[in-house]
């Protein structure tokens, strides 16, 4: 493979020691050039404009100007696909700011035993800068959303009896637009499969809450599902819902899927349609891959209701791009109209 050919990294770590097992690993790959490296926020920024590469990896925590300095000033000036490396906490906010600032995806930062861990074969640092080389449109897409509407007047006798959510790359910020803008008196509950390590899917759900009048929480083990609870599925198991004496309740599985696992978009999606069949409502939002494809044909052939993110809004559309060529979608709409159309639905 040519230098030309080559996926053009750059790096912005704090950390010398780190700098240089991360440039290891990356060297490592034929398919990847790193081509510079930044030791804080500003110059990392300061070198993407200059080098326009074609992904950058950044850290979070850095003294002067952080991974959020970079992250924001790169997508303003020169949209770029952004991963960022993170030790933080699960309960530490700025991850989720990252994301929303225009970041695509975020793998821990090893702790322990770093050399084996970069050197192995299970660190996905590598396989994301390949999935994430040929985006062409990076810009921020969840701009101009709607107003929040909190009150909405809802028929007795509704059309559907749940939403079920699925997305990955990207989804946590196209996610949030979606649950923030819901009715806070909605009279049915939301459960969502989000690809995402468990420690940050317990802070997501926590995040979302502040962010709604609607309870959003990790559900437990043999939990009903109650009207106005947005429910995301924890990172270290499958979940299904299942109907037991006669009242819909969380279930926790080991089985595995093909496409992607712990949350399993198609587990999820399988579950709410066995359980509700035409009275659920299926949304496929951005991420690569075929997840949840499997699942929306269960609820589709059960006569529920199909939703995809349309293209134009969603930073990777691998995800709803499945669903619609396998036939399953019955609208697509964009990000900001979502909330509304679910709405109208019901």
């Amino acid at each position: 493979m040519s230098t030309k050919d080559k996926i053009r990294v750059l790096l912005i770590e704090d950390s010398a020691f780190m700098r240089i097992l991360l440039s290891d690993y990356l060297k490592s790959d034929p398919e990847v050039e790193l081509i510079a490296v930044g030791n804080n926020g500003k110059d990392g920024f300061e070198k993407t404009k200059m080098h326009r590469p074609d992904v950058v990896v950044t850290d979070m925590v850095m003294p002067d100007f952080d991974g959020l300095y970079g992250i924001k000033n790169i997508m303003k000036e020169c949209p770029t696909p952004i991963i960022v490396l993170s030790s933080l906490d699960k309960t530490n906010p700025q991850i989720f700011d990252a994301l929303k600032a225009g970041a695509l995806e975020f793998v821990d930062k090893p702790k322990s035993d770093i050399q084996g861990t970069f050197k192995g074969g299970g660190y996905e640092l590598l396989n994301l800068i390949k999935s994430f080389a040929d985006i062409d449109d990076i810009t921020q897409k969840s701009a101009n959303l709607l107003e929040v509407t909190h009150q909405h007047t809802f028929s007795s006798q509704l059309e559907y009896d749940i939403i079920a959510i699925g997305a990955s790359t990207g989804g946590p910020g196209a996610t949030e637009s979606i649950i923030t803008r819901l009715p806070g008196n909605l009279a049915i509950p939301v459960v969502i499969a989000q690809h995402m390590p468990p420690r940050f899917l317990v802070s997501y759900a926590e995040r979302l809450d502040k962010l709604t009048p609607l309870r959003v929480k990790i559900p437990n083990a043999g939990e009903e599902l109650k009207p106005g609870y947005v429910y995301v599925a924890p990172g270290n198991t499958n979940t299904r819902v299942m109907i037991q004496a006669g009242k819909p309740i969380f279930r926790f599985t080991s089985k595995k899927y093909k496409e992607f696992n712990e949350p399993s978009v198609d587990c999820l999606f399988e579950s709410v349609g066995d359980a509700y069949g035409k009275k659920a409502i299926g949304v496929i939002l951005t991420g690569m891959g075929r997840d949840g494809t499997l699942g929306l044909k269960r609820i589709k052939s059960l006569g529920g209701r199909v939703i995809s993110q349309d293209e134009a809004s969603a930073v990777v559309y691998g995800m709803p791009k499945s669903a619609y060529d396998a036939g399953v979608v019955d609208q697509i709409v964009k990000l900001r109209d979502i909330p509304g159309y679910i709405v109208s639905c019901l």
